[in-house]
């Protein structure tokens, strides 16, 4: 393949799986964040490996960009420490139990959404009555997709094309909030 036509196609296909988005579902999603801000909750965004990239860049922006509070489960101590007693499948879902709130709302992202520690994360939040926003990718009957209460999707089995749709979407939901504070 040449190389201008591997680039070529790389975008059509990280351009088809941007609009490939069910727009109702970023504005469900914009929403319920919303109600998170007006009602002085916040939003937890959790992710493995470059989704827990995603979830840093994300936090940042929410607390300083759309002034949102925001955070996510980055800090080695509490993933090793939550993993080594309580198992890597479990370790969002007691992060949550110990920084969760009833009215918050949890962004679980998994590429694949197979991901053992976002389904028990999924299944904690909403016994807590946490809202779940999930990203995934790859199945469209993937376990995460399942679990949430706005769930958006990317038609795609590459890791890098997910996630960068993911990151994306994301983005757009605070942009939309800022501007959305603006009026």
């Amino acid at each position: 393949m040449e190389k201008h036509n591997f680039f070529q196609n790389y975008f059509v296909k990280i351009k088809q799986s941007l609009d490939s988005i069910n727009l109702s579902q970023l504005h469900k999603a914009s929403s319920l964040i919303k109600n998170v801000e007006n009602s002085g909750k916040k939003v937890i965004i959790v992710g493995n490996g470059g989704s827990a990239s995603i979830a840093s860049h994300l936090t940042v922006d929410f607390i300083n960009a759309a002034k949102i509070k925001a955070m996510n489960f980055n800090d080695s101590s509490i993933i090793t420490c939550f993993s080594n007693d309580y198992g890597y499948e479990n370790w969002v879902g007691k992060a949550l139990d110990c920084y969760a709130d009833s009215g918050d709302v949890a962004i679980l992202i998994s590429s694949s959404g197979q991901s053992q520690n976002m389904l028990v994360g999924a299944k904690k939040a909403k016994s807590m009555n946490v809202d779940v926003v999930t990203l995934s990718g790859f199945s469209p009957d993937n376990p995460l997709r399942q679990l949430g209460d706005i769930n958006l999707w990317v038609d795609s089995k590459a890791y890098n094309i997910v996630e960068m749709t993911h990151h994306v979407w994301l983005l757009a939901i605070i942009d939309y909030l800022i501007e959305v504070n603006k009026e």
